[in-house]
């Protein structure tokens, strides 16, 4: 199938006092579904800036979603061929 498809990715951070986590996950219409992780900690003697923990901690989810992504892609190429797949990053 040829054309344009459509992927969201959803961001959802949660901040306290000492750090902020993102988690960014994808659902493609084939139903993989995939979510990375990431955090950020404030130095203490920083000021306190929330946009820049979220900038960072989703930065670090979206880091981590593509891996995990790449990975998902090596074990449906590895399952599809019957050889160890690994794809450049």
């Amino acid at each position: 199938m040829y054309g344009t498809k459509h992927w969201d990715v959803t961001v959802d951070i949660d901040e306290d006092e000492e750090k902020t986590t993102a988690e960014a996950s994808v659902r493609s219409p084939g139903n993989i579904d995939v979510t990375g992780i990431g955090q950020a900690s404030r130095n203490p003697l920083d000021p306190d800036v929330p946009d820049i923990g979220d900038e960072l901690a989703v930065a670090r989810a979206l880091r981590d979603l593509s891996e995990r992504l790449l990975h998902a892609t090596e074990r449906d190429i590895t399952q599809i061929s019957g050889k160890p797949a690994h794809v450049h990053r």
